[in-house]
């Protein structure tokens, strides 16, 4: 279990969910890539209401910096945090964290596959291995994590699985390695939707469209540029918060999604629904919901958009 410290008071203020508080409370849920951006926020939303949580991520000291937010958030989560180094694309690997989980917590009621990675690139100029480092993370490391917690535990008892995907809807051109690995996901959540189903194991999917995650800040300044005058596409006409994909994350982890399996939630803004026949008008009321007391906005936006004044 993580020994981290505390950060200063000053960063404790609790999650603001919609969801009521203890709707976790007993449970261990399992988030991949808890060290930064989504799988972070989702972290905090889901220490906020009771659960336990096995952070799992490539770089321990991201983790320990993560279980420190959340203990100082919520006291009540000391000893029930575990943090678990951990390549998601490695088989021996991912067997071992998940025994290693299951000795820590004793049960995985719920697992959120959020790590991953891509960077962006045009297809002609994609090498054999970018391609292989990115399928790997996005798609073979959402498979074995999904496969472990299954076999090791949530055949004999059930649960619930979340998968990430992205805004795949008609290709994703500039990173179309991270496209493939997606789509790929989104059949394998049906698949296991319909396969782990007897089981009383739930597969489903979340697919945000443009949210403004700090991870934008470690692409390129073209990309960010190209990223900053997207909003105007958005039918919501702005981006989208970390809290809004979490919250999502979460009701498809809860009981209230009892019903819900082999279903991709789009967390999107309506960008599938803009037509070139439609001139998307500017907001006139803005319903953004963040409830992550420590979110913080990518730098990247932060910039005028080419054309803009600062």
């Amino acid at each position: 279990m993580s020994q981290a410290t505390p950060p200063s008071s000053a960063n404790a203020e609790r999650y603001r969910s919609v969801f009521r508080p203890g709707l976790f409370e007993g449970q261990t849920i399992v988030v991949t890539g808890g060290g930064s951006g989504l799988g972070r926020c989702a972290a905090h939303e889901l220490a906020s209401l009771g659960a336990g949580l096995a952070l799992v991520g490539r770089k321990r000291e991201k983790l320990e910096v993560v279980a420190a937010e959340l203990t100082a958030a919520y006291p009540e989560a000391t000893g029930r945090i575990s943090l678990h180094s951990c390549d998601i694309r490695e088989e021996a690997a991912v067997q071992q964290t998940v025994t290693d989980i299951l000795a820590a917590h004793g049960a995985i009621h719920g697992l959120f596959n959020c790590a991953g990675g891509q960077y962006p690139a045009a297809l002609r100029d994609i090498s054999l291995k970018g391609w292989d480092v990115v399928v790997r993370n996005n798609l073979h490391g959402t498979f074995l994590f999904s496969r472990e917690c299954y076999v090791q535990w949530m055949e004999q008892h059930g649960g619930s699985i979340v998968n990430m995907l992205a805004d795949i809807w008609g290709g994703l051109p500039g990173m179309g390695h991270s496209g493939a690995a997606r789509g790929g996901v989104l059949t394998f959540t049906e698949t296991a939707a319909c396969e782990w189903g007897c089981a009383g194991v739930r597969v489903n999917a979340v697919a945000p469209g443009w949210i403004a995650s700090a991870g934008i800040d470690t692409y390129d300044d073209t990309y960010q540029e190209l990223l900053r005058g997207l909003r105007t596409k958005v039918p919501l006409q702005r981006f989208g918060t970390e809290a809004e994909l979490a919250s999502a994350v979460t009701y498809l982890l809860s009981p209230a999604a009892g019903f819900i399996s082999g279903a991709v939630i789009r967390v999107d803004g309506g960008v599938p629904t803009a037509r070139h026949t439609w001139k998307l008008e500017p907001a006139r009321q803005d319903f953004t919901y963040n409830g992550f007391p420590l979110y913080q906005p990518p730098q990247a936006f932060s910039q005028p958009t080419e054309g803009e004044n600062p």
